[in-house]
């Protein structure tokens, strides 16, 4: 039914929201694929650092650059309605287990990424700009052309087991969602999670997706041997706002569900309450309501973000603003400017807002892992760096 805007703690807008596309991320059934050899995506402006580190994927490194991807990407497309109009780019990286550039302020040096691209299609997604890198355009084809690492679980193994790693925590879904859609097919996690087990490696999840819950018995046994921690992203528990912003994603009651299995089975799960979008999910109602949500689901701690707008997704942001929101327009252009960040004292607002609901429903109950000690939190993605954490 329609939806307008509640009174924001910024000027509240008018207009109706659409109906937009509810695709589900269930389990994928069987199908026929079409396999193509060289789609026509030129790779080889991609490069790796010697030791590496995936440098496309923000990752930092020295010396002489390889070529990212040795062999042209196999390009697939199955015949089934969860995957109509997509392509899955099938490549073998040399590197999985990435660094975080140095001059990062990011709680983590490490990530794994085994997609680039996501069906989510998030209209405000922070990553889509990693997709020029790959000459595809930040908006329908980061939404439908995924690159896929299919031999991610293999290098994670073999580069935990190399004698210069260390052991540091691994952060995962901080750039695009390890859990979305594709993965009910291509089963890259298992193979992960098993490595970082075999190697008591610690390590996060970030997620929007319920497939993590296809795995809970590989995080229970790794949360035996080291520190694991999990966060589901939901910046709004309002549907028909969902719908719009988020169409390839479960329900936001879905992923709190997720936070709520997980904790009950004795793995910490916390919300990144992001991101919390000016005019559309600000209101003191809304905040809320969406706290008292994440109370009940028995999150273990929330932290709130508010929209940013890094090029990219500024512009299929702005894109979607205009068909669904055009008296937002000008607001919006007043509230960023030409900047990726809304105003400081903004985000203190809603940060101190979600700080006392927080508090007032008891949100963290010093909830355990089943080996005793507190699960690491997952990072935040880049987003975070506008608001403490709570």
């Amino acid at each position: 039914m329609p939806h307008r805007p509640a009174a924001s703690l910024s000027p509240p807008g008018s207009a109706s929201l659409r109906s937009s596309n509810t695709r589900s991320i269930l389990a994928v059934p069987s199908c026929r694929s079409r396999v193509r050899e060289g789609a026509g995506v030129r790779w080889d402006h991609l490069r790796l650092s010697a030791d590496g580190a995936d440098g496309a994927d923000g990752a930092a490194g020295d010396g002489a650059a390889v070529p990212l991807i040795e062999r042209r990407a196999v390009a697939r497309t199955f015949d089934t309605p969860e995957f109509r109009g997509m392509t899955f780019y099938e490549v073998h990286a040399r590197s999985v287990v990435n660094a975080v550039p140095k001059a990062s302020r990011m709680p983590f040096r490490w990530t794994i990424n085994p997609y680039r691209g996501c069906t989510h299609a998030c209209v405000y997604c922070f990553a889509r700009k990693t997709h020029e890198y790959l000459e595809m355009d930040a908006g329908a084809d980061f939404d439908s052309r995924i690159v896929v690492k299919v031999n991610a679980a293999e290098r994670v193994r073999a580069e935990l087991a190399a004698p210069r790693w260390r052991g540091e925590h691994i952060a995962m879904g901080t750039n695009v969602d390890c859990y979305q859609r594709a993965e009910g097919r291509y089963r890259l996690m298992p193979g992960i999670l098993a490595a970082l087990r075999d190697a008591a490696n610690p390590f996060s999840i970030l997620t929007k997706g319920s497939l993590i819950l296809r795995d809970l018995p590989l995080l229970q046994e790794a949360a035996e041997r080291t520190r694991v921690g999990a966060a589901v992203s939901v910046g709004s528990v309002d549907s028909d706002l969902w719908r719009l912003v988020e169409p390839g994603t479960p329900s936001p009651r879905t992923r709190l569900q997720v936070c709520a299995r997980l904790n009950e089975a004795g793995i910490g799960c916390s919300v990144l309450m992001g991101p919390v979008i000016p005019y559309l999910s600000d209101s003191p109602a809304q905040l809320e309501a969406a706290v008292r949500q994440i109370a009940e689901a028995g999150a273990t701690s929330v932290s709130a973000i508010t929209l940013h707008l890094r090029p990219g997704a500024r512009e299929w942001f702005t894109t979607w603003l205009r068909e669904h929101h055009p008296e937002l327009i000008v607001p919006y252009a007043r509230l960023y400017g030409s900047g990726a960040y809304a105003p400081e004292g903004y985000q203190r607002r809603i940060a101190a807002r979600v700080r006392e609901l927080a508090a007032r429903y008891g949100v963290g109950a010093g909830r355990r892992g089943p080996s005793g000690h507190r699960p690491v939190p997952a990072p935040p993605p880049p987003a975070a760096e506008q608001l403490p954490l709570l």
